[in-house]
This record gives structure tokens, C-alpha cells and sequence, in this order.
């Protein structure tokens, strides 16, 4: 019997969620086959079989989340057979997808005839969300899977009718009820007469929104960063005229030739890529496990936060000093489009040494970011604008960027940080010198 386990498919999971089982019991799985699509703290992974065999049994059903190490389905090996299986216990969950000629959930039983159901309902966390969500409850709906077992099809055949939903939501209401039979007091039971109150009612008239795996993770990793970083920014402006007007000759150039434009995104990972170059304890980060040592990363790894369609995720660009600008464009538009379907892989999401957040096309034109841990750094970008400045003894308009920079006080004193930002505006305001 080969155990399938739930895999640590990045550098950040501490648990996954099981989205789609593309096998089933009884199929035979080959070595590099994918067996399964699993929900990471990241992206949507398809988890592919290390060995060929016949898939007994799936122990974790879609839609739950389980811990790395967790055995999620059971693979027999050439000439094994499937060993006989007690009855699932109230602890092990059972699959809830369908078989294709599963007959119907039955309508629930009332009274007498529903029988003695245990003192435990048989259902998985998902089931229980979705019956709550609903306002079902779970003591009125007959469970058709194995053992009595409520699945997500006999929770999912109540929603939308409207008579069962009504009732739902009546048994819902009566959970705001004050017991009417006892209420204790120094530990002694008092008798006191029944009565009923109205639904405690919130006048915000919430939604409750459950986190996937991309916000959970983002929850608690930048909670963490916030809670024990000790975070200072400094912030300084870059006059960009001339980057401005370099980038639109380089474009247009780049378009002559067929080939793709740059953003100023795309300058900026360069620029910062060489001034780490210039600066390499920016390029560390905190040992947390060795309060006296520091790591100071001699390849530029530099991340850029995406908000993509999903969330908040930061691929990374390997060596960018060491690519052009135009490379970096293209490599850029790639990783992207892959945070966008949910495609990233955990190679490109990991290892970087720096991280850039530029919400300058937003309109916003300063803020500060959160470290993303355990690198030393961040760079807030804000938005390219123009504002009258003194050249000389003349007012002119000229182009104008702020750039903050958030850093671990740790490793990085106030002094390093503003010789960084000057050597980084001093590359922007001198462009030519970033494309050498």
C-alpha cells in the first residue's frame, strides 16, 4: 500500500486544500500522472503521482483543508490487493463526490421514522460550512453517504428551494433564543421562565467572506512581519523628467521593431536590482533562529507584489541585475499572466531577496509597505506626477516620484537606507545609466 500524502508544493505551505480528485477508486494511476489539483497558499497546483498503481481509496474529500504529511488517498502497488475496510468513523472524512449512478439524497425524515441519529453528526468541515452558511441545520437533513454520512450533495440538493430554505432559516432564528429552562449562577441552576427574545440584529448588515488560501496565508505572514519586524521607512523623490522622456523614445524605438514596450515598473526592478548591487546589506535578511547573524544574498532575487485576480502574490525576478530591461519586461508579463490563472510555481515565488510595490498606476502618490519575510527590504513606488519645482532661480514642471523605502532596523540603520535612495533616485534621474 503506497500512501499519497498531502505534498508541500511551496516554501510557505503549511497546509492545502483538496480542489479536484481526477481520479477515482478503482482507476489505475501512472507514475507522472496528475492525480489531484490542490489549493496552496499560493496558487492551484496539480499534484502528479510519484509511482504507478490502482487508487484504493481518497481519505480526504475536495473542498477540505489538511496539514503537509497527511495521508489524502491510499495507492495500491502491482499485485496488491485492496485490504477490507471497517465502516468510517466519525473522525475519518469521507470523499463527498458523487459517483455517477448514486442515487438521489432522500428528503429528510421527521419524527419517529428519521430513527436515532449518533450523538455525533458524520460530516466534513466543508459540509459544515456550507450547511452554515446557508442557515441550514444539520440535525434536519438525512445524510446518504456511507455510515449515514451528510456529504455536500445532500447540503447542496436543500439550497435553493425555497420551502427547505425557509424552514432553515426558522431553525437558525431559534438558535438566538435564551434557553428557557435553567440559567446558572454560581454554579447553581435556577429556574427562570421561558421567554423570547428578537435576533441579536448588526446594523452594519455584515457578509461573511471565507478566506482562501492566498488571503489566509497573506493574513498571517504579514501579521507576523508587522508583530516582529521592527519596521522604519524613509522616503525620498526622484525627479523622472528625464526617465519620462527616455522611456517614451525607448518605446517607440521598441515598437519600430516589433518588439514590446517597457514599463517604468520594468526600469525600476533594474534600477533597484543594480543598486542592491551598490548596496549588498540591503540584499540580507534577519536570522531568526541566530539573534548575532545576518544573511547578505549575493544573487539579486527582486520580487514584485501583483495584485492579481486571485490576490496578493509576489513572483521573482532571478539575477535582475544582470538582465535588460527589456528581458525583464517580458519575464515580467509572464509571471503575471501565470499569477492571474493561478499557474505560478512554487520555484518562481520563491527565493527573493527584495521586494517592490508600485500602486503608482493607482493614483496613489506615497504609502509604505509591510517587509515580506525573511527578506530585509521593501520598496514602496508611488505615482509618477507632474509639480512645479525651482531649477535654478525659474519655476518649471517637471515629472516627480516618491519612493518609500520600508526596512528591518535589524540589519538595515537609517544611514544605509538613505544611501540606497539616493543611489536609486540618482539612477532615475540619470536613466541612460540604468540601460548601460
Amino acid at each position: 500500500m503506497i500512501d499519497i500524502t498531502m505534498p508541500r508544493l511551496s516554501d510557505t505551505m503549511e497546509e492545502g486544500v483538496v480542489l479536484t480528485w481526477l481520479k477515482r477508486p478503482g482507476d489505475t494511476v501512472e507514475a507522472g500522472e496528475t492525480l489531484v489539483e490542490i489549493e496552496t497558499d499560493k496558487a492551484v497546483m496539480e499534484f502528479e503521482a510519484y509511482e504507478s498503481g490502482v487508487l484504493s481509496r481518497v481519505l480526504v474529500a475536495e473542498g477540505e483543508r489538511v496539514a503537509i504529511g497527511t495521508v489524502i488517498a491510499e495507492l495500491l502497488g502491482p499485485g496488491e490487493t485492496a485490504p477490507a475496510h471497517e465502516e468510517p468513523s466519525a473522525d475519518e472524512p469521507v470523499p463527498d463526490r458523487p459517483a455517477p449512478d448514486r442515487p438521489a439524497p432522500a428528503a429528510p425524515e421527521s419524527g419517529a421514522a428519521a430513527g436515532r441519529r449518533p450523538d455525533r453528526l458524520l460530516a466534513t468541515p466543508l459540509v459544515r460550512r456550507l450547511a452554515r452558511e446557508h442557515g441550514l441545520v444539520l440535525d434536519d437533513i438525512a445524510g446518504s453517504g456511507p455510515g449515514g454520512r451528510i456529504i455536500r450533495a445532500d447540503v447542496q440538493s436543500l439550497i435553493g428551494t425555497d420551502a427547505q430554505l425557509d424552514a432553515a432559516t426558522s431553525s437558525a432564528a431559534d438558535a438566538h433564543v435564551v434557553a428557557p429552562d435553567v440559567a446558572v449562577t454560581s454554579d447553581v441552576p435556577v429556574e427562570r421562565p421561558a421567554r423570547d427574545v428578537e435576533p441579536v440584529h448588526d446594523p452594519r448588515d455584515p457578509e461573511e467572506v471565507v478566506f482562501d488560501s492566498v488571503r489566509r496565508v497573506i493574513a498571517h505572514r504579514l501579521s507576523e512581519s508587522a508583530r516582529d519586524v521592527p519596521h522604519f521607512a524613509v522616503t525620498a523623490v526622484a525627479d523622472v523628467e528625464e526617465l519620462v522622456q527616455m522611456r517614451k523614445e525607448l518605446n517607440e524605438r521598441l515598437q519600430a521593431a516589433g518588439r514590446d514596450k517597457v514599463s517604468v515598473n520594468d526600469i525600476l526592478v533594474r534600477a533597484c536590482a543594480l543598486s542592491l548591487r551598490a548596496h549588498p546589506h540591503v540584499n540580507g535578511s534577519f536570522r531568526p533562529d541566530d539573534a548575532g547573524t545576518m544573511l547578505v544574498h549575493r544573487r539579486v532575487h527582486v520580487g514584485v507584489a501583483v495584485a492579481s485576480q486571485t490576490g496578493l502574490v509576489v513572483p521573482v525576478i532571478d539575477d535582475a541585475d544582470r538582465k535588460t530591461v527589456t528581458e525583464i519586461g517580458l519575464e515580467t508579463k509572464r509571471l503575471v499572466a501565470s499569477a492571474n490563472a493561478r499557474k505560478l510555481t512554487p520555484e518562481q515565488m520563491s527565493g527573493g531577496t527584495f521586494t517592490i510595490s508600485n500602486l503608482g498606476m493607482f493614483g496613489v502618490e506615497q504609502f509604505t509597505a509591510i517587509i515580506n519575510p525573511p527578506q530585509g527590504a521593501i520598496l514602496a513606488v508611488g505615482a509618477t506626477v507632474r509639480e512645479p519645482v525651482a531649477v535654478g532661480d525659474d519655476v518649471v514642471v517637471r515629472h516627480r516620484m516618491r519612493l518609500s523605502l520600508s526596512s528591518d532596523h535589524r540589519i538595515i540603520d537609517g544611514a544605509l537606507a538613505a544611501q540606497f535612495l539616493r543611489t536609486l533616485t540618482g539612477m532615475l534621474e540619470e536613466p541612460w545609466t540604468i540601460l548601460a
